[in-house]
C-alpha cells in the first residue's frame, strides 16, 4: 500500500513538473562527469547519462507546442550512434551523435522558452522549465564544441594546450560562457570555435533579458 501510494504521488509530480526530472537528472550528471575520463569505461559513463537525459529532453518537449515528432528524429538516431560508439568503441561515431543531441537540446531549449513565454501566470514547472532551458543551453553548447574539436583539431587550448579538452573541460566552458562569467581556462583558438563563442555569449545575454526578466516582472506584478 505504501509503495503503491508513493508511485502514485511519483507519478503526478512527473506529470504536473516534468521539466524539474529534466533539471534534476542534468545536475546529478555534473556529479557523474568527474568520473569521466579517456578510459573506456569513461566513455561508458558518459554514453549512459547521454541515453537518460535524452529521453528527459525529448519529455519535456511535449509541454510545448512545438511539433514532438522532431524531437523524435533527432532524438532516435543520437541514442543509437551513441550506443554504438560506445559499445562497438566508434571514435568516430560520437561527433555525429554530438551534432544531433546538440540540435535536440537547442530544439528542447526553443521549446520550453515558448512554454514558459506562452501565458502571463508563473507556475511551478515553469520556473523549473526556466531553470532546465538554462542547463540545456549550456550542454547543447557543450556538444557544439565537442563537434568542432573533433571537426577543427586545436580549436580549444587551455592548460596543458598539447592535448584536446575533454568533455568536462568543455561543459565546464559552456557554461561560464553563457552565464558571462568569463572564467578563461579555455580559450576558443580557431575561427569556428569563437563564432560558437560569440553565438553563445549572444544566446546567454537573449536568455537573461528575454525569459528570466519576464519572470522576474511577471512575479512582481502577481505579488502586488
Amino acid at each position: 500500500m505504501q509503495a503503491s501510494r508513493r508511485l502514485r504521488l511519483w507519478a503526478m509530480v512527473a506529470r504536473r513538473h516534468p521539466s524539474a526530472f529534466l533539471l534534476a537528472a542534468q545536475l546529478l550528471s555534473l556529479l557523474v562527469y568527474p568520473l569521466v575520463d579517456e578510459t573506456a569505461s569513461g566513455r561508458m559513463l558518459f554514453g549512459a547519462v547521454a541515453l537518460v537525459v535524452v529521453p528527459l529532453a525529448l519529455w519535456v518537449v511535449t509541454r510545448s507546442p512545438l511539433l514532438n515528432w522532431i524531437g523524435w528524429l533527432l532524438a532516435i538516431p543520437a541514442m543509437l550512434l551513441t550506443a554504438a560508439g560506445i559499445l562497438l568503441d566508434r571514435e568516430f561515431l560520437l561527433p555525429i551523435s554530438a551534432v544531433l543531441e546538440s540540435a535536440l537540446y537547442f530544439y528542447a531549449a526553443g521549446g520550453l522558452t515558448v512554454y514558459v513565454l506562452r501565458d502571463h501566470e508563473v507556475s511551478a514547472d515553469e520556473l523549473f522549465a526556466a531553470a532546465a532551458t538554462f542547463t540545456l543551453l549550456a550542454w547543447g553548447f557543450a556538444y557544439a564544441y565537442f563537434v568542432c574539436q573533433a571537426w577543427y583539431p586545436g580549436s580549444f587550448t587551455g592548460f596543458e594546450p598539447e592535448r584536446t579538452r575533454r568533455w568536462l573541460e568543455l561543459l565546464f566552458y559552456s557554461f561560464s560562457n553563457l552565464s558571462a562569467t568569463g572564467l578563461g581556462d579555455v580559450l576558443p583558438v580557431s575561427s569556428q570555435a569563437r563564432v560558437l563563442t560569440m553565438l553563445e555569449q549572444f544566446a546567454g545575454v537573449g536568455y537573461i533579458a528575454t525569459v528570466v526578466s519576464r519572470l522576474i516582472g511577471l512575479t512582481i506584478v502577481r505579488q502586488r
